[in-house]
């Protein structure tokens, strides 16, 4: 039987039990009050582990708080770069495609599940309000559904609704959801969104991430027509395309009419917005990541980052400097299934320097992990051009990628690829 509880008041004693797994959504779907009764009764409830998702936007989490809570993460994205910095979170290299499929085969354990969610529709049902990725899943599994409803957070449509009767404790609560803010754009990233437009047509569905590379493009986008959308998350910049008219994902083969995606990340602008909107629908992974429905979008174009790409078309996403800062995420996810879409197209957007140009993000060797393996890349973008790889050798990749690179550094990249050519390195 449902109960209600007080926020104020609120008291996990006999609710969470030692040596519980407890999950809660990432990003915007973070809920903040039962997090932080959570982190403040620590030592009452005793050692429990916590799967954080991969990313944070609050900073609610400290590493205090590790000496009781064990926490774990798919990514180091937003503030909880530095809580992996600091040793306290461990990190878990997973595709987003096989999150649900960790928690439904009992790899990811899930005793109580935290819900930051809307207010009920018409039914009495809870959307998952701005994150439904993996939460489903952990619910299936979970002892105990604790759901903060959030006065100020959105109502969304969803493929699937929190029934009243899963929710085992209900929180009613006030207060602006996790937000983020749009980026400057600058113009090397405008550059780069020049480069990356060439791949979009009128109709094409993109997917496409957050930052400033991803604004630049979403911005320059907006002369074309009947654009369509299916990607992981949902920002203000899709508001603007929408709004203008170049989005209206009209010629989608699939999903028509909606703007697809697991999440919504931005301003309090797109919660509004999005708000019992039906041109958005959220999703869980299992459609937003599956390369067998992106195969079928037809003409669609994935644009992902990347720390740095060698010059066999490596792409590590994942760490720079030796300190994990990124994901695995769903880039792999959007990179094979654009690929296997008629006219697909798989683009990794970056800057060809970092650190004030002291260092070539077209590299030699990568410095961290394969996340995108040189056999899935397609097309790589910097300011300085593309460069198409699908189906080119490992000497003509080379050559591309140095094209692209900085001119500072394409001497030294052209003298490290004779000698990698030369032992037979590659």
């Amino acid at each position: 039987m449902q109960r209600e509880l007080d926020a104020r008041n609120l008291d996990f004693a006999g609710i969470i039990l030692p040596g519980d797994h407890i999950v809660w959504a990432h990003a915007s779907g973070e809920p903040p009050t039962l997090v932080e009764r959570l982190l403040e009764q620590r030592h009452q409830i005793g050692p429990a582990s916590v799967f954080l998702g991969g990313s944070s936007y609050t900073s609610t989490l400290k590493p205090v708080h590790a000496d009781v809570l064990s926490f774990t993460s798919c990514g180091a994205v937003g503030t909880l770069r530095e809580l992996v910095k600091a040793g306290i979170v461990r990190t878990i290299p997973c595709h987003l495609s096989k999150l649900m499929p960790c928690f439904d085969e009992g790899i990811f354990g899930s005793d109580v599940v935290f819900v930051h969610t809307g207010p009920p529709n018409e039914n009495g049902e809870y959307s998952f309000s701005l994150t439904n990725d993996y939460l489903q899943a952990a619910i299936r599994k979970a002892r105990v559904v604790i759901a903060e409803v959030n006065e100020q957070a959105p109502a969304t449509y969803c493929d699937a609704y929190l029934k009243p009767d899963r929710v085992d404790y209900l929180v009613n609560v006030s207060r602006p959801p996790a937000a983020l803010q749009p980026q400057p754009i600058g113009e090397r990233e405008e550059a780069i969104a020049a480069y990356v437009g060439r791949y979009i047509e009128d109709g094409t569905t993109v997917q496409i991430g957050i930052g400033a590379i991803p604004d630049a493009v979403m911005s320059s986008i907006g002369d074309r027509c009947d654009l369509g959308f299916h990607s992981g998350l949902i920002s203000d910049r899709v508001v603007d395309l929408i709004e203008s008219g170049a989005m209206t994902n009209a010629r989608k083969p699939i999903d028509r009419g909606i703007a697809v995606a697991c999440m919504v990340l931005g301003t309090s602008r797109v919660y509004r917005f999005v708000h019992r909107n039906p041109a958005f629908m959220l999703f869980t992974t299992l459609h937003t990541h599956n390369a067998a429905v992106i195969s079928q979008l037809g003409n669609f174009v994935s644009i992902n980052s990347a720390v740095e790409v060698d010059l066999t078309g490596q792409v590590n996403a994942e760490v720079a400097g030796g300190v994990y800062v990124g994901s695995v995420g769903g880039q792999v996810d959007f990179v094979r299934g654009a690929q296997l879409a008629a006219n697909g197209r798989a683009v990794i957007a970056l800057l060809s320097t970092a650190r004030g140009g002291k260092i070539s993000r077209i590299v030699s060797r990568l410095s961290g992990p394969v996340t995108t393996a040189r056999s899935d890349t397609d097309v790589v973008v910097t300011e300085f051009g593309f460069a198409e790889l699908r189906g080119q050798p490992l000497d003509e990749r080379a050559r591309r990628l140095i094209a692209i690179a900085h001119p500072d550094f394409r001497e030294s990249l052209e003298r490290e690829a004779r000698e990698l050519m030369r032992r037979g390195a590659w």
